[in-house]
């Protein structure tokens, strides 16, 4: 039997591969998912707002400043920006391991998750 955090994993892989297609590293994606901890848990917290200047201020602080330790400069909006896109702005879900793999894979700073 799954566990809750590979019952998720399942969801976010189908989903990835609904709305952005290719290349998926299930394994890193795996990863992402559980160093996202209890908030995948709670449906407000597992999606990331991409119209919220807010939400994206705290992506940018909480996870690519702290969690991969990148500079907080104007390339981190590029990158979110870019990730928003490939993940499509009009999609509602998106879903904040795949937001964080995509942005994780943008910065080639895979072995954080090792």
């Amino acid at each position: 039997m799954a566990t809750k955090t590979e019952e998720k994993v399942e969801k976010y892989i189908l989903d990835f591969k609904e709305k952005i297609g290719k290349d998926l590293d299930v394994d890193l994606l795996r990863k992402v998912t559980k160093a996202c901890g209890p908030s995948i848990f709670t449906r407000d917290a597992e999606t990331v707002s991409g119209s919220s200047a807010s939400e994206l201020e705290t992506v940018k602080k909480n996870f690519l400043v702290k969690k991969l330790g990148l500079k907080d400069d104007e390339k981190l909006d590029v990158a979110l920006n870019s990730v928003l896109e490939k993940y499509g702005r009009s999609n509602r879900n998106k879903y904040r391991p795949i937001v964080y793999y995509l942005l994780a894979k943008h910065f080639k700073k895979e072995d954080q998750f090792n």
